[in-house]
Parts: C-alpha cells; sequence; structure tokens
C-alpha cells in the first residue's frame, strides 16, 4: 500500500482570491483521476482506492478550504459548491492535467456533478459514491431533521467556538464517537476500526464553524437539474445500508444520468470504500477499462 497522502510534500496551487489549496499527486497514467472528499474529510474515505488507483493512473486528492492542511477560506461566507468546482480545476490544471475522471463521495458527489456542470470540458468520466445530487440535509437518515437543526448548531459554533471544539475532544478521545458511528452509521460486521480513526483524529483539528458553513453550503446546494445534462460516462456506487445519502438517492440518480452504471453494495454504509475495498476497486477498474476513452489499463486494479 502506498504511504499516507500527508505524508507527501505538498504542492499549493493558487485559487479563487489567492486562496492557498494542498494537493497530492501518485501514480502514473492516463486518464488522470482527481478525488474529492465528503465533508469534514482530509482523505479517509480513500485508504484502499487511492493506492490501487494509482497503480495504473496519476492520481490528485485535494483538501477542501478549511480541512487538513488547506487553510480555510476568507471569508465567513467563503463557501460554495461552485466555489468548490471551481477550486478543484484549478487544482488539476496545476497538477498538469487537462482533463481526469472525477470521483467523489458524499459532498464530493455534489462538488463533482458542480464541476461537471461549470468545466465539462475538463471531466472525462464520473464516478458519484455514496452521494446525493444535492440538498442532503433532507434525506439524511430519511428526515430533515437535520436541516431543521442546523441553524442551532451553526449559532452555537459561532458564539462559542471553543466549547464546541472542547466536547468534541471529549466525544472522540474518550471513544464515544466512534461507538455510536459503529452503532449507527457504518457495518461494524464489515469496517476496521482503524479505518475510521483518521477521520475523527482530522474531525478534532477543524474549527467546527468552517465545518458547520460547509455543512450549510452543501445543505443549500443542488445539482438535481444537471443531471439530465451529464453526458459522459457515469458509475455510481452506493451502499445499501447508507443513512447519510440513503441508496434510493443513487438509484433515482442512475435513472436520470443517461447511459448511467449502478452498482449496490450488500451490507454497505456510507463507508463503503472502506467496507468492501476490493469490490470497489474491481468495479471502477472496469468501468474504467470499458467506458473511458484512453484508459488502457491491463489488468484489474484489485
Amino acid at each position: 500500500m502506498s504511504q499516507p497522502l500527508l505524508d507527501r510534500p505538498p504542492a499549493k496551487p493558487r485559487a479563487r482570491k489567492g486562496a492557498r489549496l494542498f494537493w497530492t499527486a501518485e501514480g502514473e497514467g492516463t486518464p488522470h483521476v482527481l478525488l474529492c472528499d465528503g465533508l469534514g474529510c482530509d482523505g479517509f474515505i480513500w485508504r484502499y482506492l487511492l493506492p490501487a488507483l494509482a497503480r495504473q493512473h496519476r492520481v490528485v486528492h485535494w483538501h477542501y478550504p478549511g480541512h487538513g492542511q488547506s487553510p480555510p477560506p476568507q471569508t465567513p461566507r467563503g463557501y460554495s459548491l461552485s466555489s468548490l468546482a471551481d477550486d478543484a480545476v484549478t487544482v488539476l490544471e496545476t497538477a498538469g492535467a487537462s482533463r481526469a475522471v472525477v470521483i467523489g463521495h458524499s459532498m464530493g458527489v455534489q462538488v463533482a456533478l458542480e464541476m461537471h456542470r461549470r468545466h465539462p470540458a475538463q471531466v472525462a468520466a464520473l464516478v458519484l459514491v455514496c452521494g446525493s445530487p444535492g440538498h442532503p440535509l433532507d434525506t439524511f437518515h430519511d428526515t430533515s431533521v437535520l436541516r431543521t437543526l442546523l441553524p442551532v448548531f451553526r449559532r452555537t459554533a459561532e458564539a462559542a467556538p471553543q466549547g464546541v471544539s472542547a466536547l468534541t475532544r471529549v466525544l472522540v478521545r474518550s471513544g464515544i464517537a466512534l461507538e455510536l458511528a459503529l452503532l449507527f452509521e457504518v457495518n461494524p460486521e464489515l469496517v476496521h476500526r482503524e479505518d475510521l480513526q483518521p477521520y475523527f483524529n482530522h474531525f478534532l483539528s477543524m474549527d467546527p464553524r468552517v465545518f458547520l458553513r460547509a455543512m450549510q453550503a452543501a445543505s443549500e446546494h443542488s445539482a438535481q437539474d444537471h443531471l439530465i445534462a451529464v453526458d459522459v460516462p457515469t458509475l455510481i456506487i452506493a451502499g445499501d445500508r447508507d443513512r447519510f445519502t440513503p441508496g434510493w438517492l443513487s438509484r433515482r440518480m442512475a435513472l436520470e444520468i443517461s447511459g448511467a452504471e449502478l452498482m449496490m453494495v450488500p451490507g454497505g454504509s456510507h463507508t463503503t470504500p472502506l467496507e468492501a475495498p476490493a469490490r470497489v476497486e474491481q468495479a471502477v477498474a472496469d468501468f474504467l477499462r470499458r467506458r473511458v476513452p484512453g484508459c488502457h489499463i491491463q489488468s484489474p486494479l484489485a
């Protein structure tokens, strides 16, 4: 397995309004691949897929503003899905790629779709993993409760960010957060605890105000109207036990995107790439080999 991304020297392209963004590139081969994370993530979900892809492709991974090693937006209103899509293109071009297969997980699905809307020439294909085309808080656990509570969370974080961070530290360092995730959000029979810990470690480092501003941006965005215009090969991967972005969202996307392929992973949750890595790697390899022009994979990735 390749070394973790953050162990590699960063390149920092200049993005909108002078922002600086962390990115890394690994492997060689075309087409290039661009990985777009979920909210509050800095790459934990790609632990297995990234090194598998890097055996055949140049894989670019980046950190959203305020995530990982990218500094936060310069203004409180510096988050929108359209700006993240523009940032993704900036990273891709700075990495020396004019076009890429864009793979998004969770909120990264929204980023990928918005990237195709705004910059279609840069998108060779889409792989949409455990995500929603928009308004994800309206369907979280098949309720709109989180959308209703978000303003309360935001007011609390803006008024007492240090207090919120202190509470987060208690939940994570005590192991309560991990146990709750294993109980309610992931499939404990498939996922390894050590694969989830990097997410919680990163979450501890985030400013809660930035996290909730990004959540607000995701909650207000929708690319639902763009699905009919997607004209590149598209693979949709979902877990049938996903409660963050329920599987019916992926099934609906597959029906609305012309020619899209859908793979539902039995028992998979929102962390399906960690729970069924070999199956996901094989599905992506097969999709690229069959559907993406210029892809010359000689053997399965997995």
